[in-house]
C-alpha cells in the first residue's frame, strides 16, 4: 500500500494542480471533497486544505470539522484552508480593505521553522484572495508576512498544522515546490511513488481484483485506453478482450490505422462497424450533452451485445483518468459536462468497471506508457474526445457532415505533423460551426460552411492556454481546406484559452 497525502478539495480551480505537484515530488496523493475524510487509512501521512471561491464567512461556505484531523496528521492549509483553519479556532477574517490578486514577496519569514527551509525573504509567492486573516487564534503563530498581509503564513503552537495565505501550487509561486517539499518531508513521506512503481502496484492489484475473471475492453486508440489495454493485457493477458468500435465519428481512415497500431502490442481486438447504428441515434440531435449520453449510452450497449457474444465477460475496462472524474462530478454537486467514460452509463448494466488508471493525469499517463514500453506515436497522439467529432459537429449530426469535418480535420493534423508542430501543441482538432457565410470561388458566388482550428497547450488538461501558431502556417492550413475539401469556405482560429472556455466545443 503506497502512502499517501489526501488532499481535501473546497472547490479551487487550483485544486488538482496541488495533487499534479505532490506527484511531481514522487509521493502519492489523492483529492477527496472536504467532507469524505478517510479515516481509517493507515497509509495516509499528511493532509493538505484546498483554497476555494467562497468567503468563510458565506452561509454555504464548505465547513466540515477538523478535530479528529488536526494533531492526528501534518496539515498545511492554502489560502481558504488557511483562512478556515484559523476561522474554525476562533480567529477572524474579514473582507480586505482590496482583493489581493497577483505576485507578492515576503518581507519577513521565520527561517527555523521546518516549512520555510532553504527559502530567504523575497522569495516571490502569488496571492489570489478577497478576505484576510484579521486576528488570529492565541495558539497562532505568524510565521511570514508581506508588505500588505501581515497574515501570511502562520504555525499552530503545539500540532504539525500551518496555514499560509498565498498558492504554493502555481508557478508563480517560485519556490512553491521547495515548500511543498518541506511539508512532505515534515510528513515523513519516503518518496517512492513512480511510473515503474504505480505499474507494479497496479498490475498486483488487477491480478488480484479480477483474479481469472474476463474483461472487454473499450480501445479508441488514445493514450488512455492503449495504456489501459497494455496494463490489463500484462495483468491477466489472455482473458483480455478489447473492442475498437467504428461509431462513424472517427477521424479519417482512423479505424484501420488504429487496428495496424495494436498488431505489435499482441492484443486481442476485435473491430465493430456500428456507423449506421450511432447516426440513427444521433439523428436531429443538437443538444451536446443529449450527444455525449448517446454516443456514451451507445458505447456501452455496443460491448454489452459484444460481451454477450463472448463467454464469461465479468469487466468493462475503461481508460477513464482523473480529469474525466474531476469535471464529471464537482464537489458543488455541478456538472461541467458528462465525460464518456463517467456518464451515461445505463443502470441495467451488467458489467462491473475497472479502470486502472482514473486517478491520474494525462501527463502521468504518457510516462507510465514509456515505462511499460510503448511505441512513442501512441504515447504522444493528441488526446481525443470518445464521443470524437460528435461534439465537434456542432449541431446535428449527419454522414455528409463528418466526411466535410474529416477531410478538413485530415488536412490540418497532417500539416501540424509535416511542419513538425504537432508535439509542440497539448490537442489539436478541427470544428464544424453550424452556419454558413458567403464567400467567392472564381466568379461564383458560395454560401458554404465554416470551420473552426482549435489547437492548444496544457500538461493535463485541467487548465490549456491557445496555442500560438505560426501565421504563414495557418495561412496555408486554410488556404489547403478551402481549395480541396468541397462545403467549406471560410476557416477561423480559436484563441480562447481554458478557463474560462473548454478545449472542446461542447
Amino acid at each position: 500500500m503506497h502512502e499517501k497525502i489526501i488532499i481535501l478539495d473546497f472547490g479551487s480551480q487550483t485544486t488538482q494542480l496541488i495533487g499534479r505537484r505532490v506527484r511531481e515530488l514522487n509521493t502519492y496523493c489523492e483529492i477527496v471533497p472536504y467532507n469524505k475524510f478517510p479515516f481509517g487509512d493507515e497509509s495516509v501521512k499528511g493532509v493538505i486544505l484546498s483554497g476555494s471561491p467562497f468567503s468563510v464567512n458565506d452561509a454555504d461556505a464548505f465547513k466540515p470539522a477538523l478535530d479528529q484531523i488536526r494533531k492526528k496528521y501534518p496539515v498545511l492549509g492554502i489560502c481558504y484552508g488557511a483562512q478556515y483553519l484559523a476561522y474554525s479556532s476562533a480567529g477572524k477574517v474579514e473582507k480586505g480593505n482590496s482583493r489581493e490578486y497577483g505576485r507578492a514577496n515576503l518581507s519577513e519569514i521565520d527561517t527555523t521553522d521546518p516549512l520555510f527551509d532553504g527559502i530567504g525573504i523575497g522569495s516571490q509567492v502569488w496571492m489570489s484572495h478577497g478576505d484576510t486573516i484579521t486576528v488570529l487564534p492565541e495558539e497562532f503563530e505568524i510565521i511570514a508576512s508581506t508588505s500588505d498581509v501581515k497574515v501570511g503564513a502562520y504555525k499552530v503552537d503545539g500540532e504539525q498544522t500551518w496555514g499560509v495565505q498565498f498558492h504554493p501550487e502555481v508557478t508563480h509561486t517560485l519556490d512553491g515546490t521547495r515548500m511543498l517539499s518541506n511539508f512532505l518531508n515534515i510528513c515523513e513521506c519516503k518518496r517512492d511513488w513512480s511510473p515503474a512503481s504505480f505499474i507494479e502496484a497496479t498490475v498486483a492489484d488487477l491480478k488480484k481484483t479480477i483474479g481469472d475473471d474476463k474483461v472487454i475492453l473499450a480501445l479508441s486508440g488514445g493514450v488512455d485506453s492503449s495504456v489501459t489495454a497494455v496494463l490489463l493485457n500484462r495483468a491477466i493477458g489472455k482473458n483480455l478482450t478489447c473492442v475498437f468500435v467504428d461509431h462513424g465519428l472517427l477521424r479519417k481512415n482512423e479505424f484501420e490505422n488504429v487496428l495496424k497500431d495494436y498488431e505489435h502490442l499482441g492484443l486481442n481486438v476485435i473491430g465493430v462497424n456500428a456507423k449506421d447504428r450511432f447516426y440513427n441515434a444521433l439523428a436531429g440531435v443538437t443538444d451536446p450533452e443529449t450527444k455525449r449520453k448517446i454516443i456514451g449510452k451507445g458505447f456501452i450497449d455496443v460491448f454489452d451485445e459484444e460481451a454477450h457474444k463472448l463467454k464469461d465477460i465479468k469487466w468493462l475496462g475503461q481508460g477513464t483518468i482523473y480529469p474525466d472524474i474531476i469535471e464529471s462530478l464537482s464537489i458543488t454537486g455541478h456538472v461541467i459536462k458528462s465525460h464518456h467514460n463517467v456518464g451515461g452509463l445505463p443502470e441495467t448494466m451488467k458489467l462491473k468497471l475497472v479502470e486502472p488508471l482514473r486517478l491520474l493525469f494525462k501527463d502521468e499517463v504518457r510516462r507510465v506508457g514509456l515505462e511499460l514500453g510503448m511505441q512513442d506515436h501512441l504515447i504522444k497522439r493528441h488526446p481525443f474526445p470518445g464521443p470524437g467529432l460528435g461534439i465537434r459537429i456542432l449541431g446535428d449530426i449527419t454522414a455528409q457532415k463528418v466526411e466535410v469535418l474529416q477531410n478538413a480535420d485530415d488536412i490540418y493534423i497532417g500539416m501540424l505533423r509535416e511542419y513538425k508542430l504537432y508535439d509542440q501543441v497539448w490537442q489539436a482538432g478541427t470544428i464544424l460551426l453550424p452556419i454558413k457565410s458567403v464567400g467567392v470561388m472564381g466568379d461564383e458566388r458560395t454560401y458554404e460552411n465554416t470551420v473552426v482550428l482549435r489547437a492548444v497547450t496544457s500538461t493535463d488538461a485541467m487548465t490549456a492556454d491557445w496555442a500560438h501558431l505560426p501565421y504563414d502556417f495557418l495561412a496555408k492550413v486554410s488556404n489547403e481546406i478551402i481549395n480541396k475539401v468541397k462545403g467549406v469556405n471560410r476557416v477561423v482560429y480559436d484563441i480562447s484559452s481554458k478557463p474560462p472556455a473548454t478545449i472542446e466545443w461542447e
